[in-house]
């Protein structure tokens, strides 16, 4: 990895883990519980990991944070669509990925995810190549400017030592990969998102997907104290479901993540971590005009400029 030992990045991402758990565990009351695991000899993709996951949660009915660290002999179709010349290339990975699934209605799902990959060209000749990815984004039930506008403004902050540019590319990205096509509908209110990222070199890009995990504490631990006490009905909680619906199909049609897991040979259990415990689907589902949940759709589940 030229100037990173991948021991460096592998200490960050399992401090990183114990520091987001225990701070969500602090405001829920509940415990993770923690499974680690190790693939068995043999196994198409080797390596091992830790899943933390608290359920039935006083404030997080699910909240799922896991840690992996694999190698595999050949790269998935997911990781190479824009990279080519590394199809059947042997490969590493690690990374930290997490979904909260909150009780509350008002209280915002959010996920963040950083991950470094390393793959030798199969051909053999080659150099090695690094990349980091990674990124945090929002997803509110019930829309509030202040939350929105306080995410977007901790992503912004944590982007800026590296670049003008960054926020603004990195949030276009992520509108773009946060979004139903099949429902011509955004996932949440967006954050950052990055992939295939070396530009800066690897200190400096190691450095900048540092700098987006530490952020992700103060971007949403302060939504979830402002709505975990809102008080909230049936009507609340059936449209809570109802979007969750829209959560697991974006993350089963449409994830890169969830589909390299799985078309790698990973550790299913670990890899729908993202899934919620309760969702609902309807066939026909009217929004009252002037509504909450039609404001949502109106001026929240779409792109805009939110700093």
């Amino acid at each position: 990895m030229n100037s990173i030992d991948i021991s460096t990045v592998r200490i960050f991402l399992l401090g990183l883990q114990e520091r987001i758990t225990n701070a969500i565990a602090e405001v829920d009351g509940e415990t993770f519980i923690t499974d680690g695991w190790q693939k068995e000899p043999g196994e198409a993709l080797q390596g091992s990991g830790i899943t933390k996951i608290l359920e039935r949660g006083q404030v997080f009915e699910r909240a799922g944070c896991g840690f992996s660290h694999v190698q595999g002999a050949t790269l998935p179709p997911s990781a190479t669509q824009h990279r080519p010349e590394l199809a059947g290339a042997p490969f590493e990975a690690m990374g930290v990925s997490l979904v909260f699934h909150p009780r509350n209605p008002y209280v915002p799902t959010v996920h963040m995810n950083v991950r470094m990959l390393a793959a030798t060209p199969a051909s053999g000749d080659g150099e090695p190549v690094c990349w980091f990815g990674g990124g945090m984004d929002l997803t509110p039930y019930y829309g509030f400017d202040e939350d929105a506008v306080h995410f977007h403004q901790v992503c912004k902050d944590a982007l800026a030592p590296f670049g003008d540019d960054k926020y603004p590319r990195f949030k276009q990205w992520c509108d773009e990969y946060f979004y139903l096509k099949h429902r011509h509908e955004q996932r949440g209110i967006g954050g950052v998102f990055f992939d295939d990222f070396q530009e800066l070199g690897l200190d400096q890009s190691f450095a900048m997907m540092r700098s987006v995990g530490d952020a992700f504490l103060q971007a949403y631990l302060p939504i979830v104290e402002r709505r975990k006490g809102c008080v909230y009905g049936e009507r609340e909680r059936d449209f809570q479901l109802y979007r969750r619906g829209r959560y697991v199909e974006f993350n089963l049609v449409w994830d890169r993540g969830t589909h390299f897991g799985l078309q790698s040979g990973g550790r299913t259990e670990s890899i729908l971590l993202s899934m919620p415990p309760l969702a609902s689907w309807s066939y026909q589902r009217p929004i009252e005009a002037g509504s909450p949940e039609e404001r949502l759709g109106k001026e929240f589940l779409s792109r805009r400029e939110w700093v």
